[in-house]
């Protein structure tokens, strides 16, 4: 799948490249992330300009896509700083945006109250940060689990 046009316009050069690559090669994120020794979410934010690569992903995305290395280090290189928040309105729009900030509108201070009363004053990291998204059967329909671990940060007092 190519990212839509919308949010195409919104990242850099190179990552409509990458798309486009792994669509011709017909390669998922999950195998990507296996050349790359990243995790799939990880790979997928790459490519929609959320995560910056280092010298051996340029070179390993460049082995594994056929995407000139030198577009990969001109777009993401050196002097790239991911946009971590540009592509999303709030609310999403998008049904699967949407019920991602869904459930933080409808259990966030759910989550906020139980990390808390576990661990103190403080937040769960997002860049200490890992996740995971698993399909699971339940009852003979599919679900999708996701897996968040952050760092726990308890807030400094000065």
């Amino acid at each position: 799948m190519i990212a839509d046009k919308q949010v195409l316009s919104k990242i850099p050069d190179a990552c409509t490249l990458l798309f486009e690559a792994k669509q011709a090669k017909k390669l998922s994120f999950e195998q990507i992330a296996a050349e790359l020794d990243r995790s799939e979410v990880w790979v997928a934010a790459l490519f929609y300009g959320q995560a910056k690569p280092e010298g051996r992903d340029i070179e390993r995305l460049h082995a594994t896509l056929g995407v000139p290395k030198d577009a990969l280090e001109a777009s993401l290189g050196d002097g790239f700083f991911p946009d971590k928040c540009g592509l999303t309105d709030m609310p999403p729009r998008d049904p699967v945006l949407y019920r991602l900030y869904e459930i933080v509108a409808n259990f966030g201070y759910a989550y906020k109250a139980i990390i808390h009363e576990k661990f103190g004053d403080g937040i769960m990291s997002a860049i200490a940060f890992d996740v995971q998204i698993e399909k699971e059967q339940v009852d003979g329909a599919d679900w999708v689990k996701i897996i968040q671990r952050g760092k726990f940060l308890p807030y400094k007092r000065f």
